[in-house]
């Protein structure tokens, strides 16, 4: 695949995201307020009260209370913007999927991207910045646009469909050296895009909805 002509408008990418976050937020809280209002539907109509008829109510109080968790913790949304206002989009021809891997705050990818020709990308953590679990569709079939420093992390943008992942190393000590030794001008770019710090760590509780 070659490069396309023009990068991404970051507006219309992060307005698409919010639509998708926005969208699966509304599509959980419906849900779960659907399970419990089950419960009192069947109570109305007359239903014999047992196990069965009650449970919808802790299946939506879990649904809910999942993705409070999921948006309290995961800050993707408003760490993309600050990336993408504060780096400019590079084209990357290759992005690899080495594995996923299922956690509160998302489906965890670990990804390299990087461009033909060149070695010693890092194995990068990302997480779909609009809080779907999903692998974005095409991402593989060529390459992406990517903002940011890979050693601090930063933000992958899929070309067509503007889905957005947030990136930062998935050994992240393993770079601590390599970012206590860039020149001045990366590290106070790297803390105006909040990247200086590892951003996004996963709670205690492992499995989410």
């Amino acid at each position: 695949m070659t490069s396309p002509t023009a990068a991404p408008d970051i507006e219309q990418v992060l307005k698409h995201n919010k639509r998708v976050w926005a969208r699966h937020v509304t599509g959980r809280v419906a849900l779960g307020l659907a399970l419990i209002a089950l419960s009192f539907v069947l109570h109305a109509a007359g239903v014999p009260d047992s196990f069965f008829t009650a449970l919808p109510v802790p299946a939506g109080l879990f649904v809910l209370l999942f993705l409070f968790l999921r948006t309290r913790h995961g800050r993707r949304l408003a760490a993309c913007e600050r990336v993408l206002r504060t780096y400019p989009l590079e084209y990357h021809t290759r992005v690899v999927k080495k594995s996923e891997q299922w956690l509160l705050l998302g489906n965890v990818f670990t990804v390299k991207v990087s461009t033909r020709g060149q070695h010693g990308a890092p194995l990068m953590r990302a997480i779909n910045a609009s809080t779907v679990r999903r692998w974005p569709k095409g991402t593989e079939d060529g390459g992406a646009w990517f903002a940011g420093d890979l050693p601090f992390g930063g933000v992958m943008i899929v070309p067509g469909t503007n889905d957005m992942l947030f990136m930062q190393p998935s050994d992240w000590q393993k770079f601590a050296d390599e970012r206590e030794r860039a020149n001045p001008s990366r590290i106070a770019r790297a803390q105006q895009a909040g990247l200086n710090q590892l951003v996004e760590k996963e709670p205690n509780m492992v499995y989410a909805y």
